[in-house]
């Protein structure tokens, strides 16, 4: 079975079944398929053929659901790209990508529109909305040729059926390639996660972005009507939730601040939740306490990539999370053996939810693991059982003090949890002597003064080694991230070079 065949066993079997809701309407499996039908010979049309890269640049929908699966349909490889990205950031992808159709919103177009000659081709460029550029074609013109007679081709499930970029946390973004079988593998996996034909989801990801498309897809295979959104709006979610009496939710942890601030302010009817999940990033103790005083139940973590979206499911407890079905863990010093019970490794991972690769460009593809193990470059160490396993650092991320290794996201955790603090990080700042000095920062709870930095420090002292401890500490408003959800680490470092501390321990 594939993505696309488990869409059309849902319009088979359950044809004005709701297979999801955007704004005040609902779409059935069978209007779906139907539209996924239209699209597909209309890029048929246009001469889009099996592994042609299709770029997605918008936020639109229904339009953004249908596409990829017309993508599925005849082959073609769905190629979303972040609308957030200015016409340098896109260059390069692009070069690589080589789109032979250009699918896009009029309101991001402008970032294309100065490299669009080099890399896009002239007569396969459509737009939903008005831009200037006589070669960006109506929306509505994509479908003036559509080839109402074509046999779709029969496709192997293994065939590369999407690229999804990385959030460059590692620098240049990566496409990573999926094929139908590994979306739906990780697809299957969400259904050790408490999700049947019973539920209702609420996506609250874009579907340009890779979480946004892995929570359609898990909808679609388990028959659970899906809400979605073009843009993150904690209001307009926590309204849906409301609505729609929906059961399950997931997010990043930046956004279950966003959503308990809007509760607090506006409280909504929530109690149909039934699993929440966060993902991306560690959440902080704070907000795990305040999302389960306001929401009446604990948010679940479990690990996840771009690379093997489906390989793990949420833990029992706070910041674990275990291995899906059929996927095998490692975890391993830097001479790959394996490390005692408790201690922290990088951990390896054995997924049938696997990427294919990474595309570097047309007949290159760079393997995503090495004999089927994908190295992560998160340290994770073993938990109480078998299979619990606690996340505890990026390697690259690890600060080395004197020698010893500290993982920011222990200290992040101690410091966070403290009841004057909202947020916090922790980087490496460079030292003459010990290599690294621990630089800390905060985002203080409101009307909080800075007198209190000496009181969390104590406080972090009580559970802490001396050496893991941050030497400096700075308030700042907010504690960067990215699209992703995850700490900005760079921006803390720019910080670091043009702000005094507020608090220095010699």
């Amino acid at each position: 079975m594939t993505m696309l065949s488990a869409l059309y066993r849902q319009a088979k079997t359950r044809p004005d079944g709701v297979a999801f809701f955007f704004g005040k309407e609902r779409y059935s499996y069978q209007w779906l398929v139907t539209e996924v039908e239209r699209y597909a010979r209309a890029l048929d049309a246009q001469g889009i053929r099996k592994g042609d890269r299709v770029m997605l640049h918008m936020t639109k929908l229904p339009e953004m659901a249908i596409l990829f699966y017309a993508c599925f349909r005849i082959g073609a490889i769905a190629a979303p790209v972040s609308v957030r990205l200015k016409t340098a950031e896109l260059q390069p992808s692009l070069e690589r990508l080589r789109p032979s159709l250009y699918l896009g919103d009029a309101q991001y177009y402008p970032a294309v529109a100065p490299i669009a000659s080099e890399i896009l081709p002239a007569d396969a460029r459509f737009v939903i909305g008005t831009v200037d550029d006589p070669h960006a074609k109506p929306w509505s013109t994509l479908f003036e040729e559509e080839n109402a007679s074509m046999r779709f081709p029969d496709l192997a499930p293994d065939s590369p059926a999407v690229l999804q970029a990385t959030s460059g946390t590692t620098g240049q973004p990566k496409f990573v390639m999926h094929s139908q079988t590994t979306l739906l593998e990780a697809a299957k996996s969400f259904g050790q996660m408490h999700l049947s034909d019973k539920d209702i989801v609420v996506n609250p990801f874009p579907m340009i972005q890779p979480p946004g498309l892995a929570v359609f897809d898990l909808a679609i295979a388990h028959g659970a009507p899906v809400v979605l959104f073009e843009l993150f709006d904690p209001g307009a979610m926590l309204d849906a939730i409301e609505m729609h009496r929906a059961t399950w939710f997931g997010a990043m942890p930046a956004h279950y601040g966003f959503l308990i601030e809007e509760q607090q302010a506006r409280p909504r009817d929530v109690g149909s939740l039934k699993f929440c999940f966060s993902a991306g990033d560690v959440l902080s103790p704070e907000i795990e306490k305040q999302f389960e005083r306001h929401f009446g139940l604990p948010v679940r973590s479990f690990w996840a990539a771009t690379e093997t979206i489906g390989a793990s499911i949420h833990g029992l407890r706070s910041r674990a999370f275990r291995p899906a079905a059929d996927t095998r863990i490692r975890l391993v010093d830097d001479l790959d053996q394996p490390v005692p019970r408790g201690e922290p490794g990088e951990m390896l991972i054995n997924s049938p939810s696997l990427a294919l690769g990474y595309w570097m460009e047309a007949g290159r593809i760079n393997p995503v693991g090495i004999d089927g193990w994908y190295r992560t470059g998160d340290m994770v160490r073993q938990g109480e059982t078998d299979d619990e396993y606690i996340f505890v650092s990026r390697k690259k991320h690890l600060i080395i003090r004197g020698g010893t290794n500290i993982a920011p996201a222990e200290v992040e955790h101690v410091l966070a949890a403290h009841p004057m603090v909202r947020d916090a990080a922790i980087i490496g700042v460079p030292d003459p002597i010990l290599g690294q000095r621990l630089a800390g920062f905060v985002k203080l709870k409101d009307d909080v003064p800075s007198t209190v930095l000496r009181e969390i420090l104590a406080a972090a002292a009580e559970q802490l080694a001396d050496y893991k401890l941050p030497e400096r500490l700075t308030i700042v408003p907010a504690i960067p991230r990215n699209g992703s959800g995850k700490i900005d680490r760079n921006a803390l470092e720019l910080i670091a070079m043009e702000r005094e501390p507020d608090l220095f321990v010699a």
